[in-house]
């Protein structure tokens, strides 16, 4: 209507780093939660301006991230890597927006708020609803990974010990680790020097633990950052693994090894009929067996449990998931529940 407002039940969002792997598993988990937007807009740095996507599928452009751009949005969704949104965060902050970070820039600030939902449901955790709501930084998916299962397995028997060993996938340094990795096999199969920018060393054909100083984020960092948020979204509520971050030559999906070792007799059936429930389909059949194939796209968990070899009480979880989707759904969720403090915003 010309020259007049009417009030909306919609909300205005910008998906910061919309050019980005997380930023496209952003615009799916809304469209599919239907989460009730107007308009969404997607930002980014300038080597993706100009970028045609689709929203909802409707063709739209890739814009830079400025206060123009973000005027009147209710939601940013930070979907950049973590150098980029460290740049452009306070942007989105300064135009009234709240804040999802799936970066995990914000995460030392001392005004944010570590969320987990499907962790938070699993723990019987109940957040109190304010009139104002805290940047939100989305948990490592590993870390909600390892929560949720080893919540579930110690319903069964206490957990005298659990060790993890977790595949992280290109995909985790976006767009550019994916190439990267690409670029690095051809290279290899055609006895070319490769390309190292991304990785600090030759992740193809290839698996390594030792902390790469030219990865941004190193393999170091990742594994502390996984422990300490199992440690924040679980409270002590759930026995802390060791863990091992192991960089993997796949492009996409972690996998995670974990050996269990029970305080008391139980059976592997028992320890993987546990894990059944939401967000985590535990299965031995090939189809739905946790590999970095089956996992693509996939919305839950997929799992499996088996006994060791050695015998006694020790077992292996093996599980895998897909480490784009799980923090874009969980982010979503986040947005859904700082919607319904938030004012509605007005259509021009």
């Amino acid at each position: 209507m010309s020259g007049s407002e009417r009030k909306s039940n919609l909300f205005k969002v910008a998906i910061v780093g919309g050019a980005s792997l997380k930023g496209k598993e952003v615009r799916d988990a809304l469209s599919e939660r239907n989460f009730p937007s107007v308009d969404i807009k997607l930002l980014d740095d300038e080597d993706a301006l100009g970028q045609l996507e689709q929203v909802n599928d409707e063709p739209t452009f890739i814009q830079s991230v400025s206060p123009e751009q973000l005027e009147g949005v209710d939601f940013a969704f930070l979907a950049a890597d973590q150098l980029s949104t460290a740049g452009n965060w306070s942007t989105a902050r300064d135009a009234g927006c709240d804040l999802i970070d799936l970066s995990y820039a914000l995460e030392n600030n001392t005004d944010v708020e570590l969320r987990a939902p499907w962790v938070e449901r699993e723990l019987g955790h109940v957040r109190e609803a304010g009139l104002k709501t805290a940047p939100v930084v989305v948990a490592h998916p590993a870390a909600v990974t390892l929560a949720i299962l080893l919540a579930r397995l110690q319903k069964v028997t206490p957990l005298r010990l659990a060790s993890a060993v977790i595949g992280q996938p290109a995909s985790e340094y976006g767009r550019r680790g994916m190439d990267e990795l690409h670029d690095q096999t051809v290279n290899l199969l055609s006895f070319q020097q490769m390309p190292t920018a991304v990785f600090g060393a030759q992740a193809a054909f290839n698996m390594y633990v030792e902390s790469v100083k030219d990865a941004a984020p190193t393999l170091a960092e990742s594994e502390a950052r996984i422990v300490r948020h199992f440690k924040k979204i679980t409270r002590g509520e759930v026995i802390t693994p060791s863990v091992l971050l192991v960089q993997t030559p796949v492009f996409h999906g972690y996998t995670v090894a974990v050996f269990l070792l029970t305080e008391a007799d139980t059976t592997a059936e028992a320890l993987q009929k546990a894990l059944d429930g939401p967000h985590v389909n535990p299965s031995d059949d090939a189809e739905d067996y946790p590999s970095n194939v089956n996992i693509a796209g996939v919305d839950r968990i997929l799992a499996s449990v088996r006994g060791d070899g050695a015998g006694g009480n020790g077992y292996w979880l093996f599980a895998a998931f897909d480490n784009l989707r799980l923090p874009a759904l969980q982010a979503v969720e986040c947005a859904e529940e700082m919607a319904l403090t938030r004012p509605r915003g007005t259509l021009q």
